[in-house]
């Protein structure tokens, strides 16, 4: 596994307040609840997201070969479950997630509500996964929710439907 060049040297901050966005926020939310030994409660929102940004340089440092390190994995997770969580709020449905990642680091990800894919994405290269800046990883972000609230508006029958039960020619035995 190849260590990666000093965070120190990366700016965590910007100036425009990206970490004050509604997705960031839901994202930082998600990463505190996973702190059960209570061992991030000093530090920033910045120092916590400060793993999703890998500039360029460090993005080349990193090998694809071998499984994907699963920090990164639970960063990957994090950032689409804070797109299913935003997406909730914003359009109030119940959105599911389901994401694939083979061990060369290429998978999946589908956010569906009722019968509608809101969004469908594919991985490549999870091995290398992160944000230029913690802005790009906000856009990004926003983007997937806006995207998604607006096709839940375009198709509200096919988003808000759901199989109450399983009967008759629904049911498909093995």
């Amino acid at each position: 596994m190849t260590t990666l060049p000093d965070r120190t040297a990366t700016p965590a901050v910007n100036a425009d307040k990206s970490l004050s966005s509604p997705f960031m926020k839901r994202l930082v939310r998600l990463i505190r609840a996973q702190d059960s030994y209570g061992s991030w409660e000093r530090k920033c929102d910045a120092e916590l997201l400060a793993k999703f940004t890998v500039v360029d340089e460090q993005r080349r440092a990193i090998p694809i070969i071998g499984d994907p390190d699963p920090d990164v994995l639970w960063r990957v997770d994090l950032f689409y479950a804070a797109v299913g969580l935003s997406i909730e709020e914003r359009a109030n449905v119940m959105v599911s997630r389901t994401m694939e990642i083979g061990h060369d680091g290429f998978g999946r990800v589908l956010l569906t509500t009722g019968r509608l894919v809101v969004l469908s994405k594919t991985l490549r290269g999870v091995h290398r996964f992160g944000f230029n800046t913690l802005r790009n990883c906000a856009k990004i972000g926003t983007t997937f929710v806006n995207d998604a609230v607006a096709a839940i508006e375009a198709y509200p029958d096919v988003a808000r439907s759901r199989r109450d039960g399983v009967r008759g020619s629904d049911h498909v035995s093995a």
